[in-house]
């Protein structure tokens, strides 16, 4: 018997240590929540909670993307839909339970709680991305806790599992985050589906962009898909494009939790491959120029190439051409030859907005304008050096 036995390949995840962060997403899905069928629960979001709360007590900031509203408002009104109203049922559902799913975390959290809904179009506009963006970044300057939902009310797009895990990628690029921290409800990523393969075994550590962790995923809908593993994947991958590394962990098991509270990971870490700060450089080289740019002084010039400072907009002389908020512009420095490219960023303010405000203090950007996006026109982060 013991020789048998010894035969069957380990399904068990050893310990690793969990790659520092400061900033963190943490992703959790509708199976975390939800306990067959009868709404929401506090079962496996308990240790969760805590360990959020440990972290926010070590000084580190926790953004969460968190599923359930669906199932809860299925549970409120659990009428069948109409033969060809599932979408416009599901979508109710979700207004319905909404509420109740950023209660549950409020219950279970000590800090106040933020419920922030964004969809897909939202972070592709790069207007709107940067609102996103400094509304986050100010509820976490509060002290808050934003819980982040996909906008299934108003979505276009038909509601599909494991969205979340994508959406979940897309903040923490958004937020410059250092970890995407995705709980599901099985140990982790494996060679083949655990469920269904009794040689399957554990895979610990794997490059994000590794063709064959999506292999072992599988193809959505299959058998080794169970649990939306592929989708899970994909969202590494897309999180290291931003530099940003991704484990995942079984949320449903206390002991693996709370072993990340000691920086200690039993599951699959996903490696980005690359630093979030390279990644984010090389994004902010290959993205398009707009028609316009920004012409600045000596002094300006000198802060942003040889200290990395933002530009404010003390040191802008001139505006060339139109551009709108959050466009990526060249900055220009004049020079005897002529006018000479330095820089390039993504921009706070439009054109029109940064003519009026060119040559003034910061702090008097909102007397000007009447609302201020912050008091740097291009900041540090978002700009590179040519």
């Amino acid at each position: 018997m013991s020789t048998q036995a010894s035969t069957q390949p380990s399904r068990a995840f050893s310990e690793q240590p969990l790659p520092s962060w400061r900033r963190a997403v943490l992703k959790v899905g509708s199976s975390l929540l939800t306990e067959d069928g009868a709404g929401l629960s506090r079962r496996h979001l308990l240790a969760l909670a805590n360990f959020v709360t440990h972290s926010l007590a070590a000084g580190r900031e926790v953004i969460i993307v968190s599923s359930g509203a669906v199932a809860a408002g299925r549970a409120i009104m659990p009428t069948q839909p109409a033969r060809g109203a599932a979408m416009a049922a599901r979508q109710a559902f979700a207004a319905l339970g909404q509420a109740r799913m950023v209660g549950l975390w409020q219950d279970c959290l000590a800090r106040p709680v933020a419920q922030v809904l964004l969809t897909h179009d939202d972070l592709r506009n790069r207007r709107r991305y940067l609102n996103a963006r400094a509304t986050l970044g100010e509820l976490l300057r509060l002290g808050a806790l934003p819980v982040i939902n996909e906008n299934d009310t108003v979505s276009v797009d038909e509601l599909k599992l494991g969205d979340n895990d994508n959406l979940a990628a897309i903040v923490a690029a958004l937020v410059e985050a250092d970890l995407l921290l995705i709980a599901t409800d099985i140990d982790g990523l494996f060679t083949a589906n655990p469920r269904t393969d009794p040689s399957a075994r554990p895979v610990e550590i794997i490059d994000s962009t590794d063709p064959a962790a999506l292999a072992m995923a599988g193809e959505a809908g299959t058998a080794a898909g169970t649990g939306g593993m592929r989708t899970k994947i994909e969202a590494a991958t897309r999180a290291a494009r931003a530099g940003i590394d991704t484990v995942l962990f079984n949320g449903t098991d206390a002991g693996t939790v709370a072993l990340l509270g000691r920086g200690r990971l039993r599951g699959t870490r996903l490696r980005a491959g690359q630093t979030r700060l390279a990644a984010r450089k090389h994004w902010l080289q290959q993205v398009p120029l707009a028609p316009g740019s920004l012409l600045v002084d000596e002094g300006a010039a000198e802060a942003l190439v040889g200290k990395g400072a933002s530009l404010l907009p003390g040191g802008i002389l001139g505006v060339r051409g139109e551009f709108a908020r959050g466009d990526m512009v060249a900055i220009a420095v004049a020079a005897e030859q002529g006018e000479r490219r330095i820089a390039r960023g993504l921009s706070q303010y439009s054109a029109a907005d940064v003519r009026r405000i060119a040559r003034r203090h910061s702090r008097d950007i909102e007397g000007v304008l009447g609302y201020n996006y912050g008091e740097s026109v291009i900041h540090r982060d978002d700009m590179v050096t040519d």
